[in-house]
């Protein structure tokens, strides 16, 4: 029932690991993947809230955190496949225009 503390936590780290790093602070895909993942943690903690069950400990623990693994994962893969689709993209574009 804490699934919702990985992503919470992931884009809590990637926030100030943006803010520090001059190169990812105005990187457009370092702040999609930031905003994914706290649309992530924002979801978990509104179903945890709407379920009464937001600082609940269920008893396995370790599999609640590695649901969390997974949806933090998931988000991560689907940002990741944007990112090279985009990429993709821009190449068939720049090459269309050549």
């Amino acid at each position: 029932m804490v699934c919702y503390t990985i992503p919470t936590i992931t884009a809590v780290v990637l926030h100030f690991i943006r803010g520090k790093k001059p190169s990812w602070k105005d990187s457009q895909k370092y702040k999609s993947l930031n905003l994914l993942l706290f649309g992530g943690a924002i979801f978990g903690i509104v179903d945890h809230i709407w379920n009464g069950e937001l600082f609940l400990v269920g008893p396995n623990i370790l599999s609640d955190l590695l649901l969390g693994f997974a949806i933090t994962l998931t988000i991560v893969g689907v940002w990741g496949v944007t990112i090279y689709l985009e990429a993709i993209s821009q190449k068939e574009t720049s090459k269309a225009a050549n």
